[in-house]
């Protein structure tokens, strides 16, 4: 007669998970609730901030100051003094020009600002306005009557100072020339002809 296993009488299958359909749907039903409560109440949890439209920079951003300049880098320098271009606003340092320009016109660096990257739109009077101050300030390159008559004394001096150059080194080659074209005659020899040399006598 065959006995029976022991493992068969007494088998232990309390340590499985048991998966209760009605629990998990019930469980993923409150999970979906929470959501949808917690949505609605990021959405009403206060006022929304409310950032500037972006505006165009008022100063000259400095890329070149440090050209061409070398710089003594260490590991314990503050940010400020390492190398690259700092950000004072985001405290952080950009290692290259054409990141830099790409920090500095970033949503993270607007934000910072209190600015949304939105633009305002212009009415028709501001743009009206903005071409009269545009027409009214001096291109740049050009020059006032005060400018141009400044220059126009400037250039005449300068044309007369070499004119008066050019005189001088002319009466210098003739002098020169004349030298080099009186023949040197024996002192005796002009004596015994009556003449002290061939040289005017001015």
């Amino acid at each position: 007669m065959a006995q029976p296993s022991k493992n068969a009488a007494g088998v232990d299958n309390t340590f499985r998970r048991k998966f209760d359909r009605e629990e998990y749907l019930e469980r993923a039903r409150l999970r979906e609730e929470e959501e949808a409560e917690g949505r609605s109440k990021s959405k009403s949890k206060g006022p929304s901030v409310q950032r500037k439209p972006l505006k165009h920079r008022d100063y000259e951003v400095d890329l070149e100051s440090r050209l061409g300049k070398t710089q003594v880098v260490t590991p314990i320098a503050p940010l400020s003094q390492q190398a690259g271009y700092y950000c004072q606003v985001c405290e952080c340092v950009v290692k290259d020009s054409a990141n830099y320009l790409d920090h500095i016109n970033g949503k993270k660096h607007q934000r910072a600002l209190g600015m949304s990257m939105r633009v305002e739109r212009a009415s028709l009077q501001q743009v009206q306005e903005r071409f009269e101050v545009l027409k009214k300030r001096p291109a740049p390159g050009s020059f006032t009557e005060q400018d141009l008559e400044d220059r126009i004394l400037k250039q005449q001096q300068e044309e007369e100072e070499r004119k008066r150059q050019r005189r001088e080194r002319k009466k210098e080659k003739k002098k020169e020339k004349a030298q080099e074209e009186e023949p040197e005659m024996d002192p005796d020899v002009a004596a015994m002809m009556g003449f002290g040399g061939f040289r005017s006598k001015k």
